[in-house]
């Protein structure tokens, strides 16, 4: 899992000292964990804001509450704190956030993330596109966002029916259906 050294927990202790608020804490995560725009964070964690599947890693003057569908993607990561002229800065480095890792146990929305992002998204990075997952809408539905040349085009269903639909229904049976939010009014970017 994740290691803050010496001079992160330090920083963190000061930084959690000046909240004035008992027994805060942090919480680590990652916001589109296994996708190319996969974000380290560390947030403020007030007692309560924790969540029940975060495991706990217990430091001298605080505690870490990380967030357990990160944990594949925090291994070998590293939070450190370098002292410079300006004051410092506190760094994430997570080698492994950005790549994608399915098991039995993966959300529906890992898997849908995960064929846009490996599958998907290359063959639309052509014509300067991508596409996106918005949310899974009841249970079954996965809701898209086209962008990039893909907004705007003329051909963007024919994409999104014969292409991308095609490519999750057939890979993930638990979909029922795809559709797109995208506002295509906007054509300034579109391939065609």
């Amino acid at each position: 899992m994740i290691n803050i050294t010496e001079s992160a927990q330090a920083y963190l202790t000061d930084l959690l000292k000046k909240q004035e608020v008992e027994g805060i804490s942090v919480r680590i995560f990652i916001l589109d964990a296994g996708t190319p725009r996969a974000e380290t964070c560390i947030s403020f964690c007030r007692p309560g804001e924790e969540k029940g599947d975060d495991k706990v890693k217990e430091y001298d003057s605080f505690k870490a509450f990380v967030e357990e569908k990160s944990i594949p993607f925090l291994e070998d990561a590293v939070v450190d704190f370098q002292k410079d002229s300006m004051g410092g800065q506190l760094t994430i480095k997570a080698p492994n956030s950005r790549l994608p890792k399915l098991t039995d146990d993966s959300t529906l929305e890992d898997r849908v993330n995960y064929v846009l992002y490996n599958e998907v998204n290359p063959g639309l990075a052509a014509h300067g596109g991508h596409v996106s997952l918005e949310e899974i809408f009841e249970e079954s539905v996965a809701i898209l966002r086209f962008g990039g040349g893909c907004q705007g085009c003329g051909m963007v269903d024919v994409t999104l029916k014969d292409g991308v639909e095609k490519t999750l229904l057939s890979q993930i049976p638990q979909l029922t259906e795809v559709r797109d939010v995208t506002d295509h009014s906007i054509t300034e970017n579109a391939y065609y």
